[in-house]
């Protein structure tokens, strides 16, 4: 099989579908991996890291689709994206298909067989490719927090933490999935006093922190 990597172009997307050393994971087991130039600069990967593990590097996305069986990409196809898929294609990328009614109909349109990360299911019925955007995003959450409360940001000018002789921020997480879990993580790390969810009991648990860390719980 050939595996495309085209380069992402959502707005704000640097990521990139294969690593150097994925697409030689990929490589080693018989298959071949087309790379858009510059695919991987948002990453700092460039074209001779892909060169050196048997990439081979085309000039546009629209060659990658064209040599291509499987396209593996981060984010939603774009309409550009989408104008390139036919029905021989395997797409396999984050789809986030219920808010996108354009997109949907669109990869219907093209006939491809587009698989979802969110949507890939584990023998014990996790959701093992959702699962790390989850935990990027709790954690993001936190830090997202702490710069809006800088003053010079709109926000009160205070630390998460505090400091000697100001109270630390409060910051409230609802619900304890993997995202609250992962922002109830960074709260703690940072001595916020925060509320959740959550038992604190499974909290204390789920973090591996003791009960006292979480005085701050309601």
């Amino acid at each position: 099989m050939r595996v495309g990597i085209p380069k992402e172009i959502k707005n704000h997307e640097y990521r990139v579908g294969l690593t150097p050393d994925s697409a030689f994971d990929v490589i080693k087991h018989g298959h071949e991996v087309v790379v858009e130039t510059q695919a991987g600069c948002g990453i700092d990967f460039d074209d001779d890291d892909y060169r050196r593990v048997g990439a081979t590097i085309v000039d546009s996305a629209a060659e990658v689709f064209a040599q291509s069986d499987m396209i593996v990409k981060v984010k939603e196809p774009q309409l550009p994206e989408i104008a390139l898929l036919e029905s021989r294609h395997i797409l396999f990328t984050y789809l986030h298909l219920a808010a996108d009614k354009p997109q949907t109909e669109g990869l219907m349109a093209s006939g491809a067989t587009c698989i979802a990360y969110e949507t890939v299911t584990s023998p014990n019925r996790s959701l093992p490719l959702l699962k790390p955007m989850s935990e990027v995003a709790g954690r993001m959450s936190i830090q997202a927090g702490a710069h809006y409360l800088e003053k010079e940001q709109g926000g009160r000018g205070i630390l998460l933490g505090g400091v000697p002789g100001v109270a630390p921020a409060k910051v409230v997480i609802i619900g304890g999935g993997v995202a609250g879990l992962n922002a109830a993580q960074m709260a703690v790390g940072l001595r916020a006093a925060f509320a959740v969810g959550l038992p604190m009991i499974a909290l204390s648990l789920a973090l591996a922190v003791p009960l006292s860390a979480l005085s701050g719980l309601r």
